[in-house]
């Protein structure tokens, strides 16, 4: 995720920390530099002339120029600009209306939308303790209803009965009705993908609009859209008044023109942004952290968040008893081992640590993807018996295991010995962390 721009934004920062004196002229080389490199990210010309103007402004003051650390004063005020840029603050998902709340999802074809209802409900259901329902409202691409149907499946959330003869307005009205009779206190509208000019099909959706008056309007935009979004986004927002975006697909190679654009050019709020195809991959949007990030400076606060959403406080406990009586087994291993990959990808989560995104660049993390679910293998060939115990594994056993897994009798034994070291580490750890302090050589 912003790959490019958080190592050109790099280079520029390391290029004024190996100056001796910093000059005006210095600054006005670093704000083209961020000028070309936001530009390269396909953010819209206009958000990037305004931005640099501002970053210039600020940085040729004595601030940055009677500085003894220019490089980071420079960088303090790029990462401000970007968070106001993105909305300065974490916008919260308003729900403060009589229910059913109606939430109307729109975009382009193909931009994530049904996906992003289901990730949605899930929220709304788990997270927030709603009971949502969810309507199709696409008539017009095929299989589209069954999606959304097997999406609300997978959720556990009833799915309105559309058919791909009625119309969406119909739809729309007698689903409100319905959730308005059966106690649902949240309606998600999934409507058709549509462009921005086509005249017809955003009157549609004006007058669906204007019959189920929802409480927001949500557009779907992909992020690897880049400036093309700036447009899609500004022609939905003349039509129909947007509440707020999701941007989805922020996993991928995303140059980031659009999280950087669309908020600046339509002043509606990115709400959520979407980091995976599961159904919990939906993250509230926190411009302060996203720019963060962008910059190379990690994101703890996310980290730390995703950590307490997969670690349950009494498995917790329990494991660290397991390390201090030295009773972790495989079986403990593996489970926590699908924690760590519930939380995120490897790309992802050492690229909020700070410091981690460079010391990882270049590093081919789909081999280290590859390497986990190779783990799991060898350890679900394993019977419980030999999952609780390793110390039994002997030659034909380990064979077995290395058939069943479809790796070498030598992947196992390394898998083993490295299983070994990590035992002993982890022990180590849990002891210091007993008495409140740290092993040596890891003290602040």
């Amino acid at each position: 995720m912003f790959d490019t721009l958080t190592e050109k934004f790099e280079q520029t920062v390391r290029k004024l920390r190996g100056l001796g004196k910093i000059s005006e002229r210095n600054i006005d080389d670093a704000v083209r530099e961020v000028r070309l490199a936001l530009l390269e990210a396909d953010v819209h010309f206009q958000v990037v002339k305004d931005f640099t103007e501002r970053v210039r402004e600020q940085a040729i003051g004595q601030e940055v120029l009677g500085s003894l650390t220019p490089d980071q004063q420079f960088l303090k005020i790029v990462d401000a600009e970007l968070t106001r840029l993105m909305g300065g603050q974490a916008t919260r998902f308003d729900l403060a209306a009589a229910p059913p709340v109606t939430i109307m999802l729109v975009g382009l074809q193909g931009s994530g939308k049904t996906t992003t209802v289901g990730k949605l409900a899930r929220l709304l259901k788990d997270d927030l303790k709603r009971n949502p329902y969810l309507v199709p409202a696409d008539v017009y691409r095929p299989a589209a209803i069954e999606q959304l149907t097997t999406l609300g499946a997978q959720v556990g959330c009833p799915v309105h009965p559309s058919r791909a003869d009625q119309d969406p307005v119909d739809i729309g009205r007698q689903a409100i009705d319905h959730a308005r009779g059966h106690g649902f206190d949240t309606v998600l509208i999934d409507t058709a993908g549509r462009l921005h000019i086509d005249d017809e099909l955003m009157g549609e959706l004006e007058r669906l609009k204007a019959t189920i008056k929802p409480h927001q309007v949500l557009l779907v935009v992909d992020a690897m859209t880049g400036q093309d979004a700036v447009n899609v986004a500004r022609g939905f927002h003349e039509r129909l008044g947007l509440s707020g975006v999701i941007l989805t697909k922020l996993d991928g190679d995303a140059r980031g023109g659009a999280a950087l654009s669309v908020r600046a050019v339509t002043g509606a709020p990115i709400v959520f942004v979407g980091m995976g195809e599961k159904l919990d991959a939906l993250e509230v949007f926190h411009p302060d952290r996203m720019a963060r990030r962008i910059l190379g400076m990690g994101d703890v606060l996310t980290l730390i968040e995703k950590a307490q959403q997969a670690y349950d406080e009494n498995q917790a406990q329990a494991l660290q008893k397991k390390l201090r009586r030295n009773e972790f087994t495989l079986e403990d291993f593996r489970d926590q081992l699908r924690v760590v990959r519930k939380m995120g990808s490897m790309g992802d989560l050492l690229g909020m640590i700070p410091g981690m995104k460079k010391l990882t660049r270049g590093v081919d993390m789909s081999t280290a993807e590859k390497d986990l679910k190779q783990i799991e293998a060898i350890i679900n060939s394993m019977t419980k018996e030999e999952r609780n115990n390793h110390l039994i594994l002997n030659g034909s056993r380990r064979r077995r295991i290395a058939d069943g897994s479809g790796t070498s009798v030598a992947d196992v034994n390394r898998f083993l010995k490295q299983f070994q070291q990590t035992k002993k580490v982890m022990k180590q750890m849990s002891k210091f962390a007993g008495r409140g302090g740290l092993p040596p050589g890891l003290s602040m």
